[in-house]
């Protein structure tokens, strides 16, 4: 699949935002795009027809860009489209729920095209990914726990890594949860988050690398925490890569490439 096959959803309550939006659009080659000036009206447009990729600001009239994905999400015909929000909002409360949710991408205004460009290679790798990318490694047979306290965001991580062939997957809602199985199971890696209740991604990490029966297993960090003290600590736990999220399946599977090629 091509960039220009993409059918994207242009979600923007300014005229002029909204053909600057579109004019990036079509210079990347784009051709199909459906405008709308507010999130129902999306919504319902969306059910219709449903895009490849819905592109969002943040301040809508009649919602936020958070409770447009969150609507998306709890919609099973919609709830695995990618989703890109751009916006000059900066704040980590506003953010986060947003970056939860699995988006593609969080691009600033203004933003970069070359940043739009990888957002959108990021949606086709998505949606239609190289098979022959990580041909080497015997992914039908990788026993994967993901750890994250969010519903949605484990929906989006098991969509990624179920895209990438990766199928045997079993599931934790925090560090404590995740201990207990992998004293049960054997894992190939582990995915989690950072912020949790009861054990976060620190906690757990270092209770592998230090308790487990499994301490050389590759650990994935999965995480919106911008504390850089925070994630420095996290590295001297053990853990053996730090993903953003957002994340997309190209930075996932470079990083999946990097933990278990031979």
């Amino acid at each position: 699949m091509d960039i220009s096959e993409l059918t994207i959803a242009v979600i923007e309550p300014s005229a002029m935002q909204g053909k600057l939006i579109e004019s990036e659009l079509r210079k990347l080659g784009i051709g199909k795009i459906l405008h709308q000036d507010c999130g129902q009206k999306a919504l319902n447009s969306m059910e219709r027809s449903v895009p490849d990729l819905v592109v969002s600001a943040m301040y809508l009239p009649d919602m936020t860009g958070a409770e447009l994905v969150q609507a998306m999400r709890q919609d099973a015909q919609l709830e695995a489209v990618p989703f890109m929000l751009i916006s000059s909002e900066t704040s980590f409360d506003m953010l986060d729920p947003i970056r939860q949710a699995g988006v593609i991408a969080i691009l600033p205004k203004p933003f970069d095209p070359s940043d739009l460009r990888r957002a959108l290679y990021s949606t086709v790798e998505f949606i239609d990914p190289d098979e022959n990318a990580l041909a080497d490694i015997a992914l039908d047979d990788l026993r994967t726990l993901v750890v994250d306290d969010s519903s949605t965001a484990r929906k989006h991580i098991i969509r990624v890594l179920n895209n990438l062939g990766i199928g045997d997957i079993t599931t934790a809602e925090n560090g404590l949860e995740a201990v207990e199985k992998i004293e049960l199971s054997f894992f190939d890696l582990v995915v989690t988050d950072y912020n949790m209740p009861e054990m976060d991604g620190e906690k757990l990490t270092r209770y592998i690398r230090d308790h487990s029966s499994q301490r050389s297993i590759p650990i994935l960090m999965v995480t919106s925490e911008g504390d850089q003290s925070r994630l420095s600590a996290v590295q001297q736990a053990g853990v053996s890569g730090i993903c953003d999220k957002p994340f997309d399946t190209i930075s996932v599977k470079q990083m999946i490439r990097q933990l278990l090629a031979a």
